[in-house]
């Protein structure tokens, strides 16, 4: 039996909302069990956001060797489908050396793209997202969302609506390929050679609330505003179209002032984390733990490798 334990290769899956300890969690398990942390942060990976996206500290780093953080350009095009293909790769490569590894992060979409598989979608002309992304600017996410609905109705209920990269991205393969986007959705999962190990991590929405809001202020001490100016020529770009920097490119419009931004930042962070709590709370072989119970992870995740 413990032979056959050896040979087979574990990911262990932290995920979670935003602002919950992901990161020190995952750091104090790679410690444990000898490995490295895969990031599954479709914000981290851009090496032009840092304060912003929240990404690990350089001693965080230091401890613990991470991928995918601030490893591409915002100014290349980066998809859940590319995600899938580097992160196998990368995977299969890690196997070889230890047989358990980490990938954490609160991108629904990134996680289920490594353990399912992503879906053969044709090459769509970049023309269409860019005329997408002028209508945001122009007529609001809205206009874009009611398009989706009566294009696909399946995927208006069951991507994140609020996330405009999401919204462009469906529809722009709505309108490129003229198939619904959910019918690239794979009815099959794609055989993996490891077996996922799915810890959600939570808080009480009290806690949590008050993570998110504390590390917003610290955001704004650190100089997040600053981060923003330094994007701002760019703040069109799908990358930046997410919560913290369209608040701060409103402020620096005109359009709120500071005061209005930060809470903006603060309420749009909450329920972005209750969005991803919804999401991963769907798929019921996660088990839930709070972030300081690191023993009990690591005995739980020792008893199923058991």
């Amino acid at each position: 039996i413990i032979k056959l334990a050896e040979t087979k290769n574990y990911l262990i899956i932290i995920a979670g909302p935003t602002a919950v300890g992901k990161t020190s969690t995952a750091i104090q398990l790679a410690k444990y069990f000898n490995t490295e942390i895969i990031s599954a942060d479709s914000r981290q990976i851009f090496k032009e956001l840092n304060i912003g996206v929240a990404r690990p500290s350089i001693d965080e780093l230091n401890e613990i060797p991470h991928h995918f953080i601030a490893n591409k350009s915002i100014h290349e095009y980066f998809s859940a489908g590319e995600y899938e293909r580097e992160t196998i790769a990368l995977l299969e490569e890690k196997f070889k050396k230890n047989n358990i590894q980490i990938l954490c992060g609160g991108t629904g979409f990134y996680i289920n793209a490594v353990l399912n598989g992503f879906d053969g979608i044709p090459a769509i002309n970049d023309s269409i997202r860019i005329e997408l992304n002028a209508i945001v600017k122009e007529k609001g996410i809205e206009y874009l969302q009611q398009q989706l609905k009566e294009l696909d109705n399946k995927s208006y209920h069951t991507i994140d609506i609020q996330n405009t990269q999401r919204v462009v991205r469906a529809l722009e393969v709505c309108i490129g390929t003229k198939q619904p986007f959910s019918s690239f959705k794979r009815n099959e999962k794609v055989k993996r050679n490891f077996i996922p190990i799915k810890i959600g991590l939570n808080l009480s929405k009290e806690q949590l609330h008050f993570n998110i809001n504390s590390r917003v202020d610290k955001m704004m001490q650190e100089g997040f505003l600053e981060e923003a100016k330094s994007v701002y020529e760019n703040k069109n770009h799908n990358a930046l179209q997410t919560v913290g920097y369209k608040e701060l490119f409103d402020f620096l419009d005109g359009k709120t002032d500071l005061k209005e931004a930060v809470d903006l930042i603060k309420l749009h962070t909450r329920q972005y984390a209750k969005r991803q709590l919804t999401f991963f709370n769907k798929n019921k072989e996660y088990t839930w733990f709070e972030p300081k119970q690191v023993k009990q992870i690591i005995n739980f995740i020792d008893e199923v490798i058991k």
